[in-house]
């Protein structure tokens, strides 16, 4: 009589594979999330630059306080914490740094993304890539 189904031995070999490919592959899905991640740190930049200009159109000149153009110190998912600088009538500096025991405190290729504006011209940082561009 011949049996139908797998041996211990197979069962063994298949979930041992199947280990090692999700170990391959997990790096690569943990980039790709941290990645997506960086989407609220660019929003929170862009909704901040987008108020500053509404508030320079208003009074000529930038806020030098969050508040002054409503804008909370974290993202909107709390992963990020908001840090600005005025640094002149017509400039100001903004950084959106991953906080800890948050997805994103392990991003090491991108833990901080910046945005410098001057005169109403904007400068993204650290690099493009940190800004999915």
């Amino acid at each position: 009589m011949h049996r139908r189904g797998f041996t211990l031995v197979e069962v063994l070999v298949a979930g041992v594979v199947g280990v090692i490919l999700a170990t391959m592959a997990w790096p690569a899905y943990r980039t790709q999330l941290q990645r997506a991640g960086r989407a609220e740190a660019i929003e929170a930049l862009q909704r901040l630059q987008r108020a500053q200009e509404r508030h320079r159109e208003t009074f000529g000149r930038y806020a030098t306080e969050l508040a002054a153009v409503g804008i909370t110190t974290t993202s909107a998912g709390g992963r990020y914490r908001l840090e600005f600088t005025p640094t002149g009538v017509e400039s100001y500096r903004a950084h959106a740094v991953a906080r800890e025991g948050h997805s994103q405190a392990g991003d090491g290729a991108c833990p901080a993304l910046s945005i410098e504006v001057q005169q109403g011209f904007a400068t993204i940082g650290p690099d493009g890539r940190c800004w999915n561009r």
